[in-house]
């Protein structure tokens, strides 16, 4: 949080989105005073303890509602509240309005929260030409049924919807602000100039030299079709390199792709590096980034580890230390 929030402020954002009590505090504590919004449903305890950090809260449930209420009535709550609309087909904490029923359950959240409600937003399942265009088509009607049985302004409502690649779909979405994480990371649009704020690397621990047919680790997974040298490398599930990546996947020793053969053990992975007779011990192995002919890019990593790049942002940065980079272009 101390490195990205001084960054967006730069830009003058004025709304940053979290989901922990703990992730507000880190944007508090970094010196952002903007809107903090956060994007899924809290438990009352969540709520009550935000309270001093002026979270803007999701609503979509009547029992939701009429515990902000009761914050806002004792002069707890200072901040807005969202409603949240399932128009985007998600079924993730947010109110339906396809029946007379659930309209009824809706208005009843208008009534209890009345003018505490200072925006409606929703999430889109999926961002295809042909999904999106009706999920906003939908958006855009619930949000009209919204204002037309509430005493809200639109003017002064703030309507959002959508992430990173509803921005970059070939769609346009009405919405006064999309909720961007991706592109911030650089995860999308190459082409856009977006480039990947970081890059995983490990090192080379150990080299030994296997004869043909030597077979290579858990279950004998791998075998060997030559006489090999293997480098064995200082990463492993633990760290983000996934299992599924077993005899799919290739690392970067000194601008050469290089093949990782056998199961992926908890810390370690083996490579064949036959072909690079430079390698020792204590050199540096490219997991994710790089340039030239041995970067591993977001395309590459999907494709080995059989996800996308925010499950393997989560994991790479919430389990291996960080080294800060100052990059001034």
């Amino acid at each position: 949080m101390d490195r990205v929030v001084p960054l967006v402020m730069e830009q003058d954002v004025s709304t940053i989105g979290i989901i922990s009590n703990a992730e507000a505090k880190g944007v508090r504590a970094a010196g952002f005073s903007g809107r903090l919004l956060r994007l899924r449903a809290a438990t009352p305890a969540e709520r009550e303890d935000a309270l001093a950090l002026r979270v803007e809260e999701q609503v979509s449930s009547q029992e939701e509602a009429l515990h902000l209420r009761g914050l806002f009535e004792k002069g707890a709550l200072q901040a807005p509240v969202h409603l949240a609309l399932n128009s985007g087909g998600m079924a993730r904490d947010s109110v339906e309005l396809n029946t007379t029923t659930e309209r009824q359950s809706c208005q009843t959240i208008l009534e209890t929260l009345r003018s505490t409600i200072g925006g409606i937003s929703t999430h889109f399942a999926s961002n295809a030409a042909s999904d999106l265009t009706s999920a906003n088509i939908r958006f855009q009607r619930d949000v009209d049924w919204v204002l037309e049985n509430s005493d809200l302004s639109r003017p002064e409502t703030l309507v959002h919807a959508g992430s990173s690649l509803t921005l970059v779909s070939s769609v346009p979405v009405t919405t006064d602000m999309y909720r961007c994480g991706a592109l911030l990371y650089g995860i999308l649009k190459p082409d856009w100039g977006f480039c990947p704020t970081m890059d995983v690397e490990a090192r080379v621990v150990s080299l030994q030299d296997y004869p043909e047919g030597t077979c290579v680790g858990y279950d004998h997974a791998g075998q060997l079709d030559r006489d090999s040298r293997l480098a064995c490398i200082s990463i492993g599930y633990q760290n983000g390199f996934g299992r599924v990546a077993v005899n799919q996947s290739a690392v970067a020793i000194h601008d050469h792709l290089v093949p990782v053969i056998g199961k992926v053990s908890m810390n370690t992975i083996i490579a064949d590096v036959t072909p690079i007779r430079s390698v020792a011990v204590g050199d540096v192995v490219t997991v994710f980034g790089g340039n030239g002919p041995g970067a591993i890019g977001p395309v590459r990593a999907e494709r080995q580890f059989g996800t996308i790049m925010a499950d393997l942002y989560t994991h790479w940065g919430t389990s291996n230390d960080r080294i800060y980079a100052e990059v001034r272009t």
